[in-house]
C-alpha cells in the first residue's frame, strides 16, 4: 500500500474505532507515516488517541516528525509525566528547535518539565545567537584520543555508540577536548586492532564555531558532501555535531524564507495549512502598506506631468509597458542576487565586478527592448509625431531596463553589508520603486524630445 493510502486507511479505522486493526496498521507504518496521519486529523482528542496508543518506544520518534505547532498542541494534551518523558528523550536539537520556536510565556511552562539536566542542557543551548549553528547542534557525539589503540577505540564507540546521534565519523579530541582529527568508521573498523588511531590520523577535517551561521554549516556539509559536522568554540574545543538531516531541514526553512521575502511577505514559521486567517492577515498587512505607499508615490509623479499626457495622449499608451519593463529587470536581476548570496556564489566585495557585468547585459537588453518598441512609437505616433514618439519610447526603455536592473542588483548588496537578509529586497518592493523611478525618466525624456508642457511642481 502507498504512503497516501496507509495513512488514509489509518485515519479511517481511527473514525471507526477499530483499535485492534488500528494498533496492527501503526505496527507497520514508519513513524514519518504517522506523523503525517496526525498532522491531518482535525479533532484533538483523535490526535491523542493516535499518539498514545503508540508505544512509548515509537512516540518520541513520532513526535520528532510533527510541526512545530502540532508537537505544542500534543504536549499541551500530555499529562506533565509524559510530556516530560517525551523531551526527555528528544534528542537535544530537535528539543531545541521546538523551545525556540514557542512564545516567552510558553517556554517558561514547558521549561518547567524538564529535569535538571535536560534544563541545563536546553539553556545552554538556547543561550547561542538564534539562527546560529549552536541551536543546531547535538552535544551528544562520540570521541576517542590519539594515543588509544583501534582495539580501544572501537570498544568505546561500542560501549558510548548510544550517546552520539551518528557515529559515521569518529571524532578524535586531545585530553582538553580539542578537536584533531575526524576519522571514518570504516578506516577505524578495517585497521590493525594493534595500531594507534594517531596512525589513522590526516588532520584534514572540517568543523564550524557555534557562534557561526547556520548557512555557514549548510555551505559547508554541501561542499565537502559529508554527513556529520563538528561544532567548536573559539579555541578548537569541540562542542557537538550537526548532522545532514539537520542541514537539509535548515536549507529548506531558508529557501522557504527567502521566497515568503521575495513575496513581500513576512517569514512564516508553521504551515501554511495550520495557518489561521489572522496570523496569515498579520504577516501580509505590513508590506502591503508600505507599497500602498510607495505606489501613491507613482501617482504623484504621473499627477506632475498631467498637462504634458493632455498634449500628446498617446503617451499613456506606453506607460504601463515602460514601467512594468523597469520592475521587471529589477526583479530578474535581484533573484539571481539575492540567490547567488544565499549559497554564497558571491560575496559582498564582489560588488563592483557583478555591477559591470549586470550594467553590459542590462545595457544590451535595453536596446533590444528600445529598438523594438520604438517601432510600435513610430506606428502609433503616426506621420506627424512618429519619429519623435519612437525617440522617446525607444531611449525611454533603454533607461528604465538600465535602471531597473541596477537596482536589482545593487539592493541586496546594500541590504547585506547592512547585516539584513538580502531577500528583504522584495520583489514587489523594487518594483514599485522601478515605478515611480521609471515614470519620472519617461516623462522628462519625453519632455526633452517633445514639446511639451513643464511638469507641475
Amino acid at each position: 500500500m502507498s504512503e497516501k493510502g496507509a495513512i488514509i486507511e489509518l485515519i479511517a479505522l481511527l473514525k471507526l474505532e477499530k483499535d485492534r486493526e488500528l494498533n496492527e496498521t501503526l505496527d507497520e507504518m514508519a513513524v514519518q507515516d504517522i506523523a503525517e496521519a496526525i498532522s491531518q486529523i482535525d479533532d484533538e482528542s483523535d490526535r491523542l488517541k493516535l499518539f498514545t496508543m503508540l508505544p512509548q518506544e515509537r512516540r518520541t520518534d513520532t513526535f520528532s516528525y510533527l510541526s512545530q505547532n502540532q508537537q505544542r498542541i500534543i504536549l499541551s494534551l500530555l499529562d506533565n509525566g509524559e510530556a516530560r518523558r517525551v523531551l526527555h528523550e528528544l534528542v537535544p536539537d530537535d528539543r531545541t528547535a521546538f523551545l525556540e520556536s514557542l512564545d516567552p510565556e510558553e517556554l517558561e511552562g514547558f521549561l518547567k518539565l524538564l529535569g535538571p539536566e535536560d534544563l541545563k542542557q536546553s539553556l545552554k543551548l538556547l543561550g547561542y545567537p538564534e539562527e546560529s549553528i549552536g541551536r543546531l547542534m547535538t552535544p551528544r557525539f562520540v570521541s576517542v584520543r590519539p594515543n588509544w589503540t583501534v582495539a580501544r577505540a572501537l570498544d568505546h564507540i561500542r560501549h558510548e555508540a548510544h550517546r552520539g546521534e551518528t557515529v559515521n565519523f569518529v571524532f578524535v579530541t586531545d585530553e582538553r577536548g580539542r578537536l584533531l582529527d575526524a576519522i571514518k568508521l570504516k578506516d577505524l573498523i578495517l585497521a590493525r586492532q594493534d595500531a594507534k588511531v594517531e596512525a589513522l590520523m590526516k588532520e584534514a577535517f572540517y568543523s564550524v564555531q557555534a557562534s557561526a551561521d547556520r548557512e555557514e554549516a549548510v555551505q559547508v556539509i554541501q561542499h565537502y558532501d559529508i554527513n556529520s559536522l563538528a561544532v567548536t568554540d573559539k579555541n578548537g574545543v569541540m562542542l557537538g555535531i550537526v548532522t545532514v538531516d539537520d542541514i537539509m531541514d535548515v536549507a529548506e526553512q531558508e529557501i522557504t524564507e527567502d521566497f515568503h521575502k521575495l513575496g513581500a511577505t513576512g517569514s512564516l514559521n508553521i504551515s501554511i495549512r495550520e495557518a489561521s486567517p489572522t496570523f496569515l492577515y498579520r504577516k501580509r498587512i505590513g508590506w502591503l502598506m508600505i507599497l500602498v505607499l510607495v505606489n501613491l508615490v507613482s501617482g504623484l509623479a504621473i499627477a506632475m506631468f498631467e498637462d504634458a499626457i493632455e498634449a500628446v495622449i498617446a503617451l499613456v499608451f506606453f506607460l504601463p509597458l515602460i514601467i512594468a519593463s523597469a520592475g521587471n529587470a529589477g526583479s530578474q536581476s535581484a533573484t539571481l542576487m539575492v540567490r547567488a548570496l544565499a549559497i554564497g556564489d558571491v560575496e559582498v566585495k564582489d560588488w563592483l565586478q557583478l555591477w559591470i557585468k549586470e550594467f553590459s547585459v542590462a545595457l544590451g537588453l535595453g536596446i533590444t527592448m528600445g529598438l523594438a518598441v520604438s517601432l510600435v512609437g513610430f506606428w502609433r505616433g503616426g506621420p506627424e509625431l512618429g519619429i519623435q514618439l519612437a525617440m522617446v519610447v525607444g531611449f525611454a526603455m533603454l533607461a528604465v531596463v538600465i535602471m531597473g536592473a541596477m537596482i536589482g542588483m545593487l539592493l541586496p548588496f546594500i541590504l547585506q553589508r547592512l547585516n539584513m537578509d538580502p531577500a528583504t529586497a522584495s520583489t514587489p518592493l523594487i518594483t514599485s520603486v522601478a515605478d515611480v523611478v521609471g515614470i519620472l525618466i519617461y516623462f522628462s525624456i519625453a519632455s526633452l524630445i517633445l514639446t511639451l508642457p513643464s511638469p507641475v511642481t
